[in-house]
């Protein structure tokens, strides 16, 4: 797989040919996970997920494959964006669409459903990938990419300890941010 990774990056489109078929599975399931853990992916479907991603992947034409965990872990970044713009696509929707104003008061809100507010998680992983990229980057394979811990740690030329230690680094901080703004 890494060879034809890389013949597609050298612009070899029989490459790309042989290597669709390869990725098509993996890439179904992981789109299958992320969105069974996201309670905003209304009326997605993992096909949908995975054809929106791979269009955007295609467009990308400078990118240099290192391997099969670079090509995962992109293509899970890539995912984590498509949620993220049609999460983002909807809010915009919702605001000011000929909604008559109401008082707070007279309104009686259930609290929202428990789940991931994939803006507000993708803010804070941006926030928090300022801070310290890598906690950010081991978020974005395990829980987007679905990846364990040891393919996280290669992924990222680390040991599967660092992985461990990011992860809970970054999930502290992470529930902290979220919670403090009231996301969670």
């Amino acid at each position: 797989m890494t060879g034809l990774l890389q013949a597609w990056s050298g612009g070899d489109a029989q490459a790309l040919d042989q290597l669709a078929p390869l990725v098509q599975r993996e890439l179904r399931e992981m789109a299958r996970r992320m969105l069974s853990s996201e309670r905003q992916a209304v009326g997605w479907q993992p096909t949908d997920l995975v054809q929106e991603s791979y269009v955007r992947l295609l467009d990308w034409h400078a990118v240099h494959w290192q391997n099969r965990a670079h090509f995962f872990a992109t293509a899970a970044g890539m995912m984590r964006r498509v949620l993220v713009d049609a999460a983002r696509a909807r809010q915009a929707a919702k605001r000011g669409q000929g909604a008559e104003g109401l008082s707070l008061d007279s309104v009686e809100v259930a609290a929202p459903a428990p789940g991931v507010d994939i803006v507000a998680l993708n803010d804070a992983l941006a926030e928090l990938a300022m801070l310290d990229p890598r906690p950010s980057q081991v978020v974005e394979l395990r829980f987007f990419g679905g990846f364990s811990v040891e393919e996280t740690a290669e992924a990222l030329d680390v040991s599967v300890r660092t992985v461990i230690n990011d992860w809970n680094t970054a999930r502290a901080w992470l529930h902290h941010t979220l919670a403090k703004r009231g996301r969670l």
